[in-house]
């Protein structure tokens, strides 16, 4: 990866792409038992990338039960922490080599571009795989403080069948904040991609063979949610959910896991990240730049984008001068050209809602600074124009709903108290961010913000090192850091008289 492909080359690339689009279910690839197949369609032009198959309950039964033998046969929780060490590291080898077509995949599936897809989504992958390769044989369990005559183990266990049911806004991200950890702690997994971004997760499948990962321990189901992610959700056998996606859907595993075996549920859901401008913000055009490329990274469609600008009033019309300034800056066009920082929504069907928010804005009296309208790049029809509403206020739509798109709502306080008021007041609470110079201050907003990740004077979150997740209508568990392996096991006491 030493040159970057251009544009043309890229365009070459895509049109003479394949890929299959069956299940990987204990160690290969197969049909749906039914038959059943679906349309993965680019949002880039509208061709069928692959047709895919689509899994059911018959299906979602025949992996649970190739993985519940995989993890009962010992052929992987049994197996020594350093060995599956070294194939970990092998499955990030693997996935590294290919990582342009795994790329070039992620930006047809579902519009990102180019330059992202190839220097943040998968060097993030194989980071997040060898990071939890490494921790294997680092966590110790423990020895209970008890009298001399007694001993006390607490050991960790891997839970057994995990579930990981990922979002189609970062598809293989995603999906390896969950399955690295997983299969780190022991665990056999069963992954449920999102059904408008199913091929990279299809396709590292044999990917982890070819790496070592025995038969069973991971299995890939594309489908539909209501059909393959309900029915891993239901299953008896299942030990636990790992979701990231909408809090709708993220309540649906809640119910799910009462109706069935009480199984263990992780919920990485929505957001609505505040980002706190105050009058002291160090930088004023380094604040601009990066409440403009966060909202409008990934065309909006990642769950902690900042799309509510909250700006002091001491400070607000030179600020916003220098958030359009870095708004129209931003480079949109075709995703496959590398020079691409903006580019299209996943599909139509979502284009369209995020239209309906735009409308709903200005019916509610939001002024639309920039952008509003459909956009079109090398013939890409998903695409809306970055979208900037000021005069909003906390009680519309468009500033307490997830819009999940390229639209910032900027309002304006008079007071911390207020700020953090119109802050608080959401029930997302996934990230918010404080821009000050003040310590004291960063401290105070830190403490009395409703969130699972604070941060200041820089949107910047994802950090192997840092758990993260949210509170409230944002869900529960943490992914990345110890804190993300530790979910994935259970801890049993162990009591010997002596």
């Amino acid at each position: 990866m030493n040159t970057i492909p251009t544009f043309e080359e890229w365009k070459e690339r895509a049109e003479k792409i394949s890929i299959g689009g069956e299940a990987f279910i204990d160690g290969k690839y197969v049909a749906a038992a039914a038959g059943e197949r679906f349309d993965c369609i680019s949002p880039l032009d509208g061709r069928v990338l692959a047709s895919v198959a689509s899994c059911d309950e018959e299906d979602v039964d025949r992996a649970v039960r190739a993985a519940r033998r995989a993890f009962e046969t010992d052929v992987w929780s049994g197996m020594a922490p350093v060995e599956r060490k070294q194939i970990l590291f092998r499955f990030a080898e693997r996935i590294e080599e290919h990582s342009e077509e795994l790329a070039l995949l992620e930006t047809l599936d579902m519009g990102k571009p180019i330059r992202y897809s190839l220097t943040h989504d998968l060097p993030t992958v194989v980071e997040t795989i060898r990071w939890y390769a490494e921790a294997i044989d680092k966590v110790y369990d423990e020895i209970a403080p008890m009298g001399k005559d007694e001993l006390g183990l607490v050991t960790r266990e891997p839970l057994g069948v995990v579930g990981a049911v990922v979002p189609w806004n970062f598809p293989l991200d995603m999906a390896a904040l969950k399955f690295a950890p997983a299969l780190a702690a022991g665990n056999s997994v069963v992954l449920k991609p999102a059904e408008q971004s199913p091929l990279t997760a299809i396709r590292i499948g044999e990917l982890a063979a070819a790496a070592g990962i025995p038969d069973g321990v991971f299995n890939v189901l594309p489908g539909f949610g209501p059909r393959a992610g309900k029915a891993l959700g239901m299953h008896m056998d299942v030990d636990m959910i790992a979701f990231t996606g909408s809090t709708e859907v993220g309540k649906l595993f809640l119910r799910y896991a009462g109706e069935s075996n009480m199984k263990q549920v992780a919920l990485e859901c929505g957001g609505k990240t505040p980002n706190i401008i105050l009058a002291d913000v160090p930088d004023a055009d380094i604040a601009a730049s990066e409440a403009a490329f966060g909202i409008f990274y990934n065309s909006g469609q990642v769950c902690t984008a900042p799309s509510r600008l909250l700006v002091d009033e001491k400070i607000y019309d030179i600020f916003l001068e220098k958030l359009l300034a870095a708004a129209r800056a931003i480079k949109a066009g075709s995703p496959l050209a590398p020079t691409t920082e903006f580019g299209t929504l996943v599909d139509d069907v979502h284009k369209r809602r995020v239209l309906q928010y735009v409308e709903q804005g200005q019916q509610e009296g939001a002024d639309l600074l920039l952008g509003g309208n459909s956009a079109d790049f090398e013939n890409a029809g998903c695409a809306i124009e970055p979208t900037i509403f000021e005069n909003v206020e906390d009680t519309m739509v468009i500033a307490r709903e997830e819009i999940f798109g390229p639209v910032l709502s900027v309002l304006k306080f008079d007071t911390h108290e207020n700020a953090l008021k119109i802050a608080n007041n959401s029930h997302y609470g996934l990230q918010a961010a404080i821009w000050t110079r003040d310590l004291s201050t960063a401290h105070k907003f830190a403490r009395a913000l409703k969130v699972g990740m604070v941060t200041v004077n820089s949107l910047d979150s994802y950090k192997q090192v840092l758990p993260f997740g949210g509170v409230k209508q944002s869900g529960f568990g943490r992914d990345f850091s110890l804190h993300g392996l530790h979910k994935y096991t259970q801890l049993k006491s162990t009591y010997i008289s002596l």
